[in-house]
């Protein structure tokens, strides 16, 4: 396939395959593949995917596995043994399989394969002109390493097809993780190409796994500027996340000028997920999707391929905020005050029964944020909480913005830029 720029694109591109399901863990795991099934029941339920065909991708092959892979890497995979039941985890175990993080689990190759083959599908539609957009949910196991399996990721299907992407036609590609935990595994793979800018939203690694995601982590080599890090701290909430996210991002792409955009739009750093300790709203998620929307349109010519990714609440975050992000990419956007249906309602009581499910779609919060105007800019609004969070955003926002900025020749202390 060859990306063709001048081709009239299609309807968005959604790939879905209940194949998707068999990426399942050990039963006590905390990603579950009902997170991906309630998505799906939610989005029909409202009506969004009506008049929508799905795309059902190919299992993804060796030679494609191999662009970030090692061909050891791939044949421990393979045979990969499930543990007896009741057998403890160790802390470490070769190629990071077997782990209490990334337990193996029966034809794991074959359900992580089809992972990266939705994301490769994805790619392959908006190369071949086809559409402009294109979203897999499944998608977004950005931890995977060349040789190693890591936080919950097999294999690194957004690396993979970025690696496919920059062999058909594209040499400036702009990747955006919104992910709680840093996008350590795509920022290793294209540490060194200039070709790829990826940009990482996140907890601050000083405070949660991989630890990794520094403001001075900005790229090796040829590609030194080619990667950029913000890192909130704990109890960050959605006016100050975003005043941050809109401080950073809209800039470095402006400068790097992609072609396309991929977001891996995990969702994990919603306030009530389990496993970190950010305080963002399915509201203030669903503004960082609508963002990344407008800035394909306005920087890459409208192309933009989404992703799934992390997040672990499976009835009450992770279906309404991935709707949203299937809403986003259609442009059938729902109103946040829309009531979720009682079909799904009754499916989702079966599943969790002592959880209470969402009867809206929006968590009731206003995500309106002020926007940063430079150091010192952090207006006094009463408030003592918001204000020392605001000032611990502004602060991150200019330790990345001053060790990345001028590598794209950008003034770090600017709005403008």
């Amino acid at each position: 396939m060859i990306f063709m720029a001048n081709a009239l694109p299609g309807a968005p591109a959604v790939v879905w395959t209940d194949r998707f399901l068999d990426y399942t863990w050990t039963p006590e795991h905390p990603m579950k593949p009902a997170r991906l099934q309630f998505t799906m029941a939610l989005a029909c339920g409202l009506g969004l995917l009506e008049g929508v065909e799905t795309l059902a991708p190919a299992t993804a092959g060796e030679p494609d596995l191999l662009r970030i892979h090692t061909p050891a890497y791939l044949d421990a995979v393979r045979h990969a043994v499930p543990a007896p039941p009741g057998t403890p985890p160790p802390p470490t175990a070769p190629y990071g399989l077997g782990t209490q993080d990334n337990p193996v689990f029966p034809h794991m190759h074959e359900a992580a394969s089809v992972i990266v083959g939705g994301t490769l599908a994805a790619a392959g539609e908006i190369a071949a002109g086809r559409t402009r957009r294109a979203v897999s949910i499944g998608g977004g196991m950005h931890h995977a390493m060349a040789d190693s399996a890591a936080g919950f990721c097999v294999y690194n299907d957004v690396a993979v097809a970025i690696s496919w992407l920059l062999d058909h036609g594209f040499d400036r590609i702009a990747y955006i993780d919104v992910d709680v935990h840093h996008g350590d595994g795509v920022q290793r793979a294209f540490y060194g190409d200039r070709r790829v800018l990826t940009i990482s939203v996140h907890q601050h690694p000083a405070t949660l796994w991989p630890n990794t995601g520094w403001p001075e982590e900005t790229g090796a080599g040829a590609g030194e500027g080619s990667a950029i890090n913000l890192a909130m701290l704990p109890g960050t909430r959605d006016a100050q996340w975003l005043r941050g996210f809109h401080a950073v991002v809209p800039g470095a792409l402006a400068a790097f000028r992609p072609q396309l955009l991929i977001s891996q739009c995990g969702v994990d750093t919603h306030r009530e997920d389990p496993l970190a300790d950010l305080e963002l709203s399915v509201d203030g998620q669903r503004a960082a999707f609508r963002a990344m929307r407008e800035w394909a349109d306005r920087y890459a010519d409208g192309r933009w391929l989404a992703v799934g990714g992390g997040g672990y609440g499976l009835v009450r975050v992770v279906p309404r905020a991935w709707t949203h992000l299937l809403a986003a990419v259609l442009d059938r956007d729902i109103d946040p005050a829309t009531e979720t249906p009682s079909d799904w309602l009754d499916q989702v009581r079966a599943y969790a029964p002592t959880v209470e499910p969402p009867r809206t779609m929006s968590d009731g919060v206003a995500p309106d944020f002020t926007r940063w105007d430079g150091p010192g800019g952090a207006p006094d609004s009463g408030d003592a909480r918001a204000d020392r969070a605001q000032r611990a955003v502004d602060t991150a926002v200019l330790a990345t913005r001053r060790a990345a900025f001028p590598l794209l020749g950008l003034d770090p202390e600017d709005p403008r830029d």
